[in-house]
């Protein structure tokens, strides 16, 4: 949708092929079964939308989603301790995934020269290597064929993209693809949030160590509309957490710290528990294609997917769809449109894969010995960033995708993170009032 809000500046009308009936309200659908899993909108991602769609954060708010300030109120235990609750340097829009798909598609449509096309799947593209001229597509009820003719074809389509595919029929080389499989899966459910905690209450995030010599499982609490927590359990291969109601407690306990256990323990669950798996990094590298058809181009989960845990994914789009804009405002030819959005995407693919390959049984290609090198000196800012404000709000912007990575080399960043943690970190930062929200008062 996003993709489309900014096609329409450029074209006399765009035509989304979208395999769902999109349903009329802010529900799950098929095509996105992991829409009932933990979504963060960071703040980097949530600017691209209000840029492309103003006003829509106003009416995500409107409508239940919440803004979460970072870091204060973030409770996170990073791998290298607890991140501290300084005053706020940007923040999280926390809200279930199918609120936020619904308002951007809602306010997306708005312009009627946007025409969805549900129900219908594309299964191959037209023209040649030379000029792709459009897409045949097919209704998945009918089976019936129509080609649709365009000046530019964009593929939208996700993980399951088969663009790769298409272009080698038209006698082009193999896309280059690289993969990083931690072999993470998800086990999720939603609780009624107690009433004194259902508005104002923080993310509540308890991450794994790859460096640790276990499999990697986390924990993550997140405030969503409607007055409810959705909480997420992941483990990387071999600790994979159940889909067994009875121990799904029981598994958020057994992370590195039992917080989100301990608050969930007396909820009313509102829900089954929901599983994932299929959740590996994976890049295709169109921009390194020496020869590019006119009239398409990729974006979003069909360049590159990430291990969901570092909630990358939605930003990028968003940031992608804005580097789309520039480029076709510019009058680049596709090709360097292609490279621009590969640009947006390079700073979450390193964040993701530099850290999954490290989890054991991780499958990838190992860090280089400069990958190495720069591991150990994120390790050793992270660790920083648990007392010195500085380097927190370098590591915050880096998270939130809201600045450049190369901020964490700045002289300041680099000199105290050199230095090292002065003083003992926080211990769990969940304050007494907002334990006291869920528990009674003690």
């Amino acid at each position: 949708m996003l993709a489309a809000t900014v096609l329409i500046r450029h074209f006399d009308e765009v035509t989304v092929v979208e395999r769902d009936k999109l349903p009329d309200g802010p529900e799950p659908r098929t095509g996105v079964p992991q829409a009932r899993h933990a979504h963060l909108l960071m703040s980097g991602g949530a600017r691209a939308i209000e840029e492309l769609l103003p006003g829509t954060l106003d009416e995500l708010y409107a409508a239940g989603a919440h803004r979460i300030g970072v870091p204060d109120a973030l409770v996170s235990l990073s791998a290298q301790g607890w991140v501290p609750r300084f005053p706020e340097m940007q923040y999280i829009v926390s809200c279930s995934r199918s609120l936020l798909d619904w308002v951007v598609r809602s306010r997306a449509l708005r312009d009627t020269k946007i025409s969805v096309l549900a129900g219908t799947e594309p299964v191959a593209l037209l023209g040649d290597r030379e000029a792709v001229t459009g897409v045949l597509v097919e209704d998945r009820v009918s089976r019936e064929h129509v080609s649709l003719e365009a000046n530019l074809v964009l593929d939208a389509t996700g993980r399951a993209s088969k663009l790769s595919r298409w272009l080698a029929d038209f006698g082009l080389p193999e896309v280059p693809q690289e993969t990083v499989d931690s072999g993470l899966a998800y086990a999720t459910r939603v609780f009624r949030a107690p009433a004194p905690a259902a508005a104002g209450f923080p993310i509540v995030n308890v991450q794994a160590n790859p460096r640790d010599p276990h499999p990697g499982c986390t924990a993550t609490l997140l405030p969503i509309e409607n007055g409810r927590w959705l909480v997420t359990l992941s483990g990387t291969r071999g600790g994979e957490p159940t889909t067994d109601e009875a121990r799904f407690v029981s598994f958020a306990r057994s992370v590195r710290d039992p917080l989100v256990g301990d608050l969930i323990a007396g909820a009313e669950p509102l829900s089954p528990v929901y599983g994932a798996h299929g959740t590996a990094n994976r890049r295709l590298y169109f921009e390194r294609l020496k020869s590019w058809p006119t009239g398409v181009l990729a974006l979003g989960d069909s360049v590159a997917t990430y291990n969901p845990v570092y909630g990358h994914g939605m930003s990028v789009a968003a940031q992608s769809a804005l580097a789309l804009d520039a480029g076709l405002r510019s009058g680049s030819t596709v090709q360097q449109v292609q490279r621009d959005i590969a640009k947006v995407v390079d700073g979450a693919w390193a964040m993701a894969t530099n850290q999954d390959i490290l989890y054991p049984g991780a499958v990838g290609k190992p860090l280089s010995l400069t990958g190495r090198v720069l591991q150990r000196y994120v390790d050793r800012l992270v660790r920083t960033a648990t007392t010195e404000p500085t380097v927190t709000r370098a590591f915050i912007d880096a998270f939130t995708l809201s600045g450049p990575m190369t901020k964490l080399m700045s002289p300041r960043v680099l000199l105290a993170t050199l230095r090292g943690p002065r003083g003992t970190p926080p211990a769990p930062t969940l304050t007494a009032e907002e334990r006291s929200r869920v528990t009674g008062p003690v």
